[in-house]
Formats: structure tokens, sequence, C-alpha cells
């Protein structure tokens, strides 16, 4: 008898897991987070500052859902702010705080000790994927379903994803009469198989070209930011599309699963080297492009005065050659955007829509020749401002949230969304933000990636100011504060070297004490470093 009830137990669960995880009132929520790389927080159609650029899908995602217009990086570098995301950690909590760190830790040994927020879901029955760009410890990666990689003696990991996509492009081009040894897509950036832009450090020259870096005459070595130009691969053979195409085959074997899901689709663009193949390159005429009012700033009270080695790279404080990078930089937002449509219509397809929380944001932004510079690494709002939207039909509503928050938020979020108990992180849910109950006052980011050689922490507060400090015990010339009303472009540090300083005492201390007040909620170990840090400009000089 009890066998028998043993019996009707287990076909009495088989057939109610189905209806609790897809259908009616009681269904679990699913999640699907995409994130790009390097995607600046106005490069949406949605935030209206470049009126050329289509984004339909993501406008469409941040109408219909929350769209945060004063969302903020961790970090803004990869992995110290993608392992921000995952773990909800502060960079000086989860010692991710250099790209390196994502591969191997060597000066504090064992570091990140918190499971990601997709191992809590799969402790509490949740099928989960990963697909695309990584670039976290890989040890959080353990949990995932259709996800391998091989290590070399360097410890450096590789996605078994990442390599099918380099044996394709392989095929393909010896399939065009190229030799096999000519192709190197790790180490030479698509070098045998684009036409450089003007901007490209190749464009009319030799391949042993160096260029020399202006303070000790060293040469900078070729790397994979100095990629720009049109790309020759077919459509369907673009990175893009590839990365795409796998999140497809993912959704489609998720709704096979008798669970909810959790799936994170890592695109690689439009990080560099920004190249896009066709129809995306040449969708945004050069002539058209709009010059950083801070392109040539000759910032002279500011701290990154030498910063991403500016100074020997003077084509990114040349309109003529900034313009063909943003043409392409906008090419490859435009097709990722395009791709997402498709992601779409499969979450229709497959009637996942209505029980899915779809999460868009970007690690860090794009400098794009604002202040003569590319990339990041910097807290210019180029660099650290990022966009975030949050899409779940009947769950959250149009919403337009204003409060500067920070992508650490993410992991609470995800979990109070999911109604699971993802244990104390150093990120706050930002569900009563979305539903309008709650109000923030600011947020901070980290940069921690050579010690305080440059500021430390950014603090960007609701009212449009930002402070950037450091730990260092002295170095005022890294104090830095900007009124981002009257200052968007951040040309004017109202400390340091301004003989009107003081003025300014007041609102320093007020952004000070934020800085102080996170610290302390976060458990650093720099608090009382920064409430005994003389910041410039409280003094009369």
């Amino acid at each position: 008898m009890k066998l028998k009830c043993l019996l009707l137990i287990q076909i009495l669960t088989t057939l109610i897991t189905p209806i609790l995880s897809f259908g009616g009132d009681g269904e679990k929520t699913n999640v699907l987070f995409i994130i790009t790389d390097q995607q600046r927080f106005d490069a949406l159609g949605k935030a209206n500052v470049f009126k050329f650029l289509k984004t339909p899908t993501l406008d469409k995602l941040a109408d219909e859902g929350a769209y945060f217009t004063n969302a903020y990086t961790p970090c803004a570098v990869c992995a110290p702010a993608r392992t921000s995301i995952l773990t909800g950690q502060t960079v000086e909590n989860h010692g991710v705080r250099k790209n390196q760190y994502a591969y191997k830790n060597p000066e504090e040994g064992a570091y990140c000790d918190l499971p990601s927020f997709d191992q809590i879901l799969v402790e509490n029955g949740y099928y989960t994927e990963y697909l695309g760009k990584y670039h976290s410890p890989i040890h959080l990666s353990e949990g995932y379903s259709e996800f391998s990689y091989t290590v070399n003696n360097q410890n450096v990991y590789t996605l078994k994803n990442k390599k099918i996509y380099q044996e394709k492009v392989k095929e393909y081009m010896i399939a065009q009469g190229h030799k096999e040894t000519e192709y190197d897509l790790r180490d030479k950036y698509f070098r045998n198989f684009y036409t450089p832009d003007p901007i490209d450090l190749r464009y009319k020259k030799d391949e042993d070209y160096r260029r020399h870096h202006v303070d000790n005459d060293r040469e900078l070595k070729i790397t994979q930011p100095d990629g720009h130009g049109q790309l020759h691969l077919p459509k369907k053979l673009s990175l893009t599309y590839y990365q795409t195409s796998t999140l497809r085959e993912a959704l489609k074997r998720a709704s096979k699963q008798e669970k909810p899901f959790s799936i994170t689709l890592s695109y690689f663009f439009p990080h560099a080297p920004m190249l896009p193949t066709e129809p995306w390159y040449g969708m945004y005429k050069t002539e058209d492009m709009p010059m950083p009012k801070s392109l040539r700033d000759t910032m002279d009270n500011v701290p990154y005065k030498n910063g991403n080695n500016r100074r020997s790279m003077p084509e990114y404080s040349d309109p003529d050659k900034v313009k063909f990078m943003m043409s392409n930089y906008f090419g490859l937002v435009s097709e990722i955007d395009h791709y997402l449509g498709t992601i779409m219509k499969d979450l229709k397809k497959y009637n996942m829509d209505k029980n899915t929380l779809v999460i868009f944001t970007s690690d860090h932004g794009e400098m794009l020749g604002s202040h003569g510079m590319r990339e990041k690494n910097v807290f210019y709002e180029e660099s650290a401002h990022v966009p975030l939207i949050m899409w779940y039909p009947g769950k959250i509503q149009p919403t337009q949230v204003t409060s500067p928050v920070s992508l650490i938020d993410i992991y609470p979020t995800i979990m109070e969304y999911l109604n699971v108990n993802g244990g104390k992180r150093d990120g706050q849910s930002l569900k009563a933000l979305i539903e309008g109950s709650d109000n923030r006052r600011f947020t901070v980011t980290e940069w921690d990636y050579n010690g305080p050689k440059q500021p430390n922490y950014m603090v960007v507060t609701n009212d449009g100011w930002k402070l950037l400090t450091s730990y260092a015990t002295k170095k005022p010339e890294l104090d830095v504060l900007f009124n981002l009303n009257d200052d968007p472009h951040e040309m004017n540090n109202l400390i340091g070297k301004n003989p009107e300083a003081y003025k300014y005492k007041e609102k320093v201390e007020e952004l000070k004490g934020y800085l102080i007040e996170w610290l302390t909620n976060s458990n650093s170990k720099r608090v009382e470093l920064i409430k005994n840090r003389n910041i410039s400009g409280v003094v009369k000089l």
C-alpha cells in the first residue's frame, strides 16, 4: 500500500510540475539576461541623444518596461563589472579587480567565494545556460547546462562556443582561398579579413607599424582596440549572428524543460575591434556623426590628462577619424538590436513571453573620442554610465527610473522578482524603485586596477553632482567635482586647481558622506581612509 501511495505521488508530481513551471497563476518566473560589452548609456534610440540611431527592439522594451536613465557600472572594465553583476558584490569584496583575475588571482589567492545568482537559481530548481563572452572567474559557471571550456597551461580558459565560431570562420576563409596559417582570431583580431578605416592603426601603413608612446618613446603594440573597418564576412557569419543563434537554440532547449529557466547571452560587441559586416558597416554615414563636445578637452585640472595613453593616440581627438569609429560602433549596436528582435519573437513563439523577466544592460561604456579617449577605464559618463532595461509584462509597468543605481543591484532584483532567497549581498533590489515606492540619493562606482594611482571612487547623486576621489593618504590631484547639470560634458572640475574651490566645501562633504555610508554598508576596509581624507576644495587655499 505504501509503495502504491509513493507511486501515486510521483505520478501527480510529474503531471503538476509543468503546470507550476509554465502555466496558470502559479507559474514561476524565467530570466532572460542580455548583456552587451562596452555599450554606453546613450547608445540607444530611446536615450534620444543620437537622433539617427535605430534600436527599435530596445526602444520597445524600454517603453513597455522599466527604463533606468541613471544606471552605472560597478567598475568600468569587463571582469570586475561582470563579477559584480553575477554576485551582487562590490569589487573590493569579490576581489576581481583586474581582468586577469577572471582567470587567476596571483596576489590574493582565494577570491570571489560567494555563488552567482544563477548558481543560487540552480539550487532552487532552475534550468540555466550561459552563452557568449564570460570573462568572470570560471568557478562561477559551475551548474550551467551546455557549458564547456578548455584550460591552457597559463590557466586561461576558452569557451567551447568561441572555438566553434573560430572554426566556422576558418572554414569559410579557407574556402575563399586563404591559407590556414593566416587565420588567428585570438591574437590578430580578424587582421587579414577586414579593410581598415582611416582611424585604424594599420591604415595605409605596413603590418609592422607601431605607434610610439609620447612619454618615453617606447613602442605600443597593436592591440584589439586598434581595429576599425569593414569585416569581410557574410552577414550570417558575423559574431553577433552566431551568438544570437546559440541563444535561440538555448531557448528551444528551455522550452522543452519542466523547469523554469535563467539564460544569459553575453554579446561581444560593440566592443573593439569595431568591425561590422554589411549591412551594418556604412549603415550610418560618417559625415552625419556628431563630434563629442569634449573631443579636444585640454584636461588641465583632472587626473586623466594622460589616461588611456590618450596623448599617444591623437587619432581619437581627430574629428576626421573619430567619425569612422562612431559609424562602426553604432552599426554594431543596431545589429545587436536587430537580432534581439528575433529573440523576442522566439520567446513569444514558445509561449514564454508572459512569464519571463528580460534584463538588458552592458558591463561599461565607450569613450568614442570624448576627451580624446577610446575605450573605458575612467569615471567619465561615456565610460561609467550604462543602459539598463527591465521588461516583465504584467509585473513591471511602463516606467522611467531616474534614481542613480548600480548593476550590483541586479542580483537582489532577480531574487526578489523570482521570490528566491539569495542571501545578503551588497546590492539592493530595484523592485521598489520600479514600483515608485523608493528613491535613491546616490550610487558609487569603483576603480582599483592599479591601486590609488587614479581616482578609486565615483559618487553620483540624484541631483546631478559627481565626486571622484581616492583612498590615497594624500594625492589631492585625484579629487574632482563635476556639476553635471551645468557641465554635462565634464570639462570643468570645480575643485582641484580652481581658485574658488572653497565654495564647494559643503557639496564635497555631502558626497564624501555618501561614499562613507556606502563603504560602511559594504563592510569596506577603507572607511577610515576616506573619513580622514581632506578632499580638495574643502579648505580655502
